[in-house]
This record gives structure tokens, sequence and C-alpha cells, in this order.
């Protein structure tokens, strides 16, 4: 009877903790804004839900000492194993201790194929080659090109900048000894999502001006993270709270990414940690005058604030080139590959692309440009799943195809 009891009651509290789990679900994640001209907004509430109920679990998991948070957003991140494609032979390898995985097409070529070089999203922090393994075996089957899929190191356990480092590493190797694997070192792209689309741009602008490698033919960011001094521009506010990465999120992850006090992130919020002095001197690339008046609706300018020198201090990795490439020289952005660049309307990093388009045209940098008006950050990772997946995301990776077939 004892016994009976002790199991009623560990049940009557594991039922009383799931509860709670699925009451703070459904409040948290209906704070978040699924607009209604997104893809599919009940689809996309739906899987809100999801992440939203784990991401609960994973914080009260680690309270209780059982797993660390982000160890088990990283299996949610992950989704499910993709089946391996019968048309191309898949390898396992290091470029220079990094981890890489090489989608090759088995049919024989008559000439060297172009290659592609990808660095998945994710924060820095999640995110894997699992996590886009129908990404680029699509690519790597539709464009017929051979890709490599880079397995950079997650922070925290490698902390800032190993992530860059090791995506500039991959790509170095890879632009090396191209054709060890019947591609044509002069036909390289590379790509990246997100924090993906960071570790591409300056990858490019770290290679732009070196003689004793091939050049990068091409780079594709799609809706990449390029800087960190403003987030009050037109894209931030229309969407600062749109699911999975809302303004203040996008602040959350780049403090968790740094190792850094999240408490700064109402700081950073108003800007108070960029010194007039730098937001003077970057006016003429990060400022909301240089946003098409159509992306400009509802935008107001934001109040001024203090400045807080403990926190420009503390933060000083965000102005870093290799953290906020927006800020590269134009003696650097006049020598990069030709771009594309894919946007979503309900995006907080929107503007961070339509700024980088501008400044590459105005150093005569050839842009292909794909605004997706019903697209959201994170779709491409609901890539490959059928009915589950979302039509942007399919549009995402076509445009994607397409501009790499013309190389």
């Amino acid at each position: 009877m004892e016994s009976f009891c002790a199991l009623a009651l560990i049940a009557g509290i594991l039922v009383a903790f799931v509860l709670l789990v699925l009451i703070a679900t459904y409040q948290n994640s209906f704070k978040a804004e699924i607009p209604p001209d997104v893809d599919q907004p009940s689809k996309l509430r739906f899987y809100l839900c999801i992440y939203t109920l784990m991401e609960i679990l994973a914080k009260n998991l680690e309270s209780l000492g059982i797993i660390e948070e982000h160890v088990l957003m990283r299996l949610v991140v992950d989704g499910l194993p993709a089946c391996r494609d019968s048309k191309l032979s898949i390898k396992d390898l290091h470029f220079d201790e990094v981890p890489v995985r090489i989608y090759l097409p088995r049919v024989p070529s008559a000439s060297k194929r172009r290659g592609v070089v990808f660095f998945h999203g994710g924060c820095g922090i999640f995110g894997s080659i699992r996590s886009y393994e129908r990404v680029c075996q699509y690519i790597a089957r539709k464009s017929d090109s051979v890709v490599v899929s880079v397995g950079y190191h997650l922070s925290p356990e490698r902390k800032y900048p190993a992530q860059t480092l090791e995506c500039l590493m991959a790509a170095e190797h890879f632009l090396k000894t191209a054709e060890n694997y019947g591609v044509d070192p002069d036909r390289i792209i590379v790509c990246g999502d997100s924090a993906g689309g960071t570790f591409t741009t300056t990858v490019c602008q770290e290679l732009a001006n070196r003689r004793e490698i091939p050049k990068i033919r091409a780079q594709v960011l799609i809706y990449p993270f390029l800087q960190a001094l403003n987030f009050n521009l037109p894209s931030h506010q229309k969407n600062a709270f749109v699911a999975f990465l809302s303004r203040e999120r996008t602040i959350h992850f780049i403090l968790k990414y740094l190792n850094k006090d999240c408490s700064m992130k109402k700081a950073i919020l108003a800007g108070s940690h960029v010194p007039e002095s730098m937001n003077l001197k970057y006016r003429k690339w990060i400022n909301p005058d240089l946003i098409p008046e159509i992306f400009k609706l509802g935008y107001k300018p934001p109040l001024p604030t203090s400045f807080l020198p403990q926190v420009h201090e503390e933060t000083k990795e965000l102005f870093e080139t290799t953290f906020s490439p927006l800020l590269a020289e134009d003696a650097v952005v006049c020598h990069l590959p030709d771009t594309c660049i894919i946007t979503c309307e309900h995006d907080v990093l929107r503007d961070d692309g339509l700024l980088y388009k501008k400044r590459l045209e105005d150093n005569n940098v050839k842009v292909t440009w794909h605004h997706m008006e019903k697209g959201f950050h994170c779709a491409l990772g609901f890539f490959g799943y059928g009915i589950f997946s979302f039509p942007s995301s399919t549009k995402m990776v076509n445009h994607m195809v397409n501009f790499i077939k013309g190389y």
C-alpha cells in the first residue's frame, strides 16, 4: 500500500509538472507574434508551441541539474534524421581538424564540378551537419555540385571566435584541395543562413585579397546576421515579437554565444553600448534612411539613450568585423565575389540583408536579391519535411540552387 501511494504521489507530481509546463507553453507561445500574412500561420503556431514546450522543459531540467538547456535544445533544432540520397556518395571527413560532410554526385562528370561550402545557422550555439542534411543533399543533387557541409564546433564548449576561425580553415582547405574531389577550384561558392550567413560573409571578406589560394567565385547569404550596432532598424521594430527570433531573443542569443552577462540585454537593445563617435562613423552604412521606403511603414525613430561605457567595454567583440561584417571597409567590400542575398519579410534581420545589398551594389559587386514576402527566420530549417515544411522553405532552396547553377 505504501509503495502504491508513493508511486501515485510521484505520478501526481509528474502530471502537475507537465500541466504547469503546458500552461506556461501556451502563455509564452501566444506572446510571440504570428503575422497573418506569414507562410501557413496555423502550422507555424503549432511548431512554436512545440518549441516553447521544449524550451521551458529544458530550462526546468537545467535548474534541476539534469541537463544543460542548450544540449536539449540542440536535439530539438537538429530535427529528424534524413534518409541518405542514393544518388550521392556521402563522406565524413576532417578539414584541418574541422568536421565536414561531403556530398558527391555518383554520376560521373565529363569535367570538374563546381563546389559549394555550406555553413549552417543556429546562433553559433545550435545547428549541425545533421540539421541541414536535407538542404545539402538537395543542393548537391539539383545543382550537380560537390557540397561540403561544415560542422564547426559550437559555443559555449568552443568560445568565440572559434566558430569563425573553423569556418575559415575549412574553406581554405577546400579551396586548396578542391581538385582531389573532382572540383574546379575556380568554381567554389560559399553559402550560409543566419549565423552561417555571418560566417560566409566573414570568410569571403577574409579571403578577398588573398593571392596564394583560388578566389571564391560567389556567396549566398540567407537572412544573414551582419551587424550588432543598431537593433532599432525598421525590421527590428516591425518584427520585434515575431516567432522563433524576436528582437529580444536575438540579443539573448548574442550574449549567450559570447558568454556574456545577459543582464546587458536591455542596454544593448536601446543602443547604449555604442559611443556617439562610432554611431557617426558608421551612419553611412547602418542607417534607417538607407532602407527603401516600402520597408519602413510604421517605423519610428528611437528615443535618444545614454551611452554606457561599461557595457561598451564588456561587449567590444560586437564591433569586430568578424562579428559585424557590415562594418568592413570599402577596400574589402569592393573585392567581394558575386552575391545572392535572400531576405524574409517577417524577420528581425531583414534590414541587415538590405543594408549589405546596398553596400555591395555601391561597390560594384553583382548582387542577386530574392525577398520572401511570406518568409520568416528559421524557415530554411523546415526544408525537406514534405507536408510539414513551408512553401517559403522550398522557394529559398530553389533560389539557392538556381543561383549556384549559374556558376
